[in-house]
């Protein structure tokens, strides 16, 4: 398995969908590839803060900060006032 190999599997083991042969070849180039290992790790922690801003209640925007992104939207690229 090479490194763009293990990307292409990253979700499937994360949710522990990978048939048990392909899992321990992932994990054997996770072993012996230290970047792939860090992405892994990375991407777990994406999806684990994705889930808690899913979940958690939030307050809503001020209405001053909506006008200012939808105000920051409309101006156009090389535009100036």
């Amino acid at each position: 398995m090479n490194c763009r190999e293990c990307t292409d599997f990253l979700i499937d083991y994360l949710n522990g969908d990978l048939p048990a042969a392909q899992q321990r070849v992932f994990e054997g180039h996770l072993q012996l590839c230290p970047p792939c290992l860090a992405y892994l790790e990375s991407y777990r922690t994406t999806c684990n803060l994705a889930e808690k801003v899913r979940e958690e209640p939030h307050e809503p925007l001020p209405e001053a900060m909506v006008a200012a992104i939808l105000a920051a939207r409309a101006v156009k690229p090389g535009k100036t006032d």
